[in-house]
This record gives C-alpha cells, sequence and structure tokens, in this order.
C-alpha cells in the first residue's frame, strides 16, 4: 500500500544494518523516512522536525525506547510503534502503558510490519463520529468534541494519542452499549493471527487504562469508561 510523500517516519534503532534495511524498505513503500541511532539523537531531530509516526527499538543503549517513549508523551501525540525482542511481553505491556500505540515483535516479516504502520495511521486524525446529532459529550470536567476529535479540562486540551482517539470515536458511536474486547481489537486495526486473541485483548486492556486516566477523576472506580462483565467496555456521559 503506497503512501503519500508527505508521510514521514522516524526510525530509531541503535543498529545500523537493522536501521539501515527499515529505511529502505520504508522508503521504497512510499514514506519519507529519517533515522535517528538513538534516543538522544531522536531527541535533536525531534526538537526540529514533525513526523507523522515514530517506529522504535526498545533495547538501546542510553535512554532505551520505553523511556523515551514515556518522556515524549508528556509533550507529542505523534503515534508510536515499538520494536520489541520476541518473547518479551512484560517489555510490550510496558510500552503501551507507557504511551506506545502498538509493538511488534522481533524478528518480523516487512510486510507486517507496513501493515501495522498503515493500521495506526489509518487512525489519525479521528473521522468525525456520528453521535446522534452530539458534538461534545460531558464527562464530568472532561469535554470532549466529536467532531474535531479533541479532549478537554477546563481550558486545556487533553492530548490523545492515535489509539485514544480512535478508541473514543469507537466508544461515541455507540454510547451507553457495550463494546467488547475482541470487537475493539479488530476495531483498531491489531491483527490477532500472530500472537493470539488474548494478548491483543490483554493489549486494548492497558489502552483503556490509559484512556481512563485521562478522563476519570478515579481510574480504579471508572465512571464515564465503564467494564461490563462479560460483554467489554461502555462510554456513558453525564
Amino acid at each position: 500500500m503506497a503512501q503519500v510523500p508527505e508521510t514521514h517516519l522516524l526510525v530509531v534503532d541503535d543498529d545500523e544494518r537493522i536501521r539501515t534495511l527499515l529505511q529502505k524498505f520504508l522508503s521504497r513503500s512510499g514514506f519519507c523516512v529519517t533515522a535517528a541511532r538513538d534516543g538522544a539523537h531522536a531527541r535533536r531531530l525531534l526538537a526540529g522536525l514533525e513526523f507523522d509516526l515514530i517506529v522504535m527499538d526498545v533495547m538501546m543503549p542510553g535512554e532505551d525506547g520505553i523511556s523515551l517513549t514515556r518522556s515524549l508523551r508528556e509533550d507529542i501525540a505523534t503515534p508510536i510503534l515499538l520494536l520489541t525482542a520476541k518473547g518479551e511481553t512484560g517489555d510490550r505491556i510496558a510500552g503501551l502503558e507507557a504511551g506506545a500505540d502498538d509493538y511488534l515483535p522481533k524478528p518480523f516479516e516487512p510486510k507486517e510490519l507496513l501493515l501495522r504502520i498503515n493500521a495506526i495511521l489509518r487512525r489519525v486524525p479521528p473521522p468525525v463520529a456520528e453521535t446522534n446529532g452530539l458534538q461534545v459529550l460531558t464527562l464530568g470536567p472532561v469535554r470532549y468534541d466529536t467532531e474535531r476529535g479533541e479532549m478537554w479540562s477546563g481550558e486545556e486540551l487533553i492530548r490523545l494519542t492515535a489509539t485514544e482517539s480512535q478508541l473514543m470515536k469507537i466508544f461515541s458511536t455507540s454510547l451507553g452499549e457495550p463494546v467488547s474486547r475482541m470487537q475493539l481489537v479488530e476495531d483498531l486495526g491489531r491483527d490477532s493471527g500472530r500472537e493470539g486473541g488474548q494478548a491483543q485483548e490483554r493489549a486494548v486492556d492497558v489502552q483503556i487504562t490509559r484512556l481512563r486516566r485521562k478522563i476519570e477523576a478515579d481510574p480504579k472506580q471508572p465512571r464515564y469508561l465503564q467494564t461490563v462483565r462479560g460483554a467489554g467496555y461502555m462510554l456513558v456521559t453525564d
């Protein structure tokens, strides 16, 4: 699936061979690609350039991918895809909790990387949500503008990642109705075939936890993004 040249990716990997291979493959796939050799190099590039998505290795000398993801999430909502060591489930969950949008275990097929990148990019920007005529959802002190895909707390704009934006779109179109975890996996464009649906549903749970932190006064006792036992998750408003 060819991309428009304006789609700019940042590849961060300390392995020069992998970094070069990724840069060549993604460039041939139609992306504009910039590469960084470590976290410090990535920070310098991010200070002067805007990217549509970041592909980043977890295991790097100095600042690792998870720490860098957590730090970047304080300032930017650029989608992040983490590359993790095969079998390191803990790293994957930690990466999602830090703010990554998805992860891909090594070794991987280049085509699968391309599919993951395209799936993330399809979530940004979120399309206009149809919410029975409602344009702004009230979630206590938090407001969500369904047309703009923006979330506000008072006058402060709450930064949403690509995945969080897509989750809000999904829930906004199903207000008061539970959405199953399996349906969320499918709607988020995650491929459950490789690692099994249970692992992907666990990844969705992590994303829900992160989103609740931005909506709920007490994320452990959610008022608005509720868990419906045996049925999934449901968004309700005031």
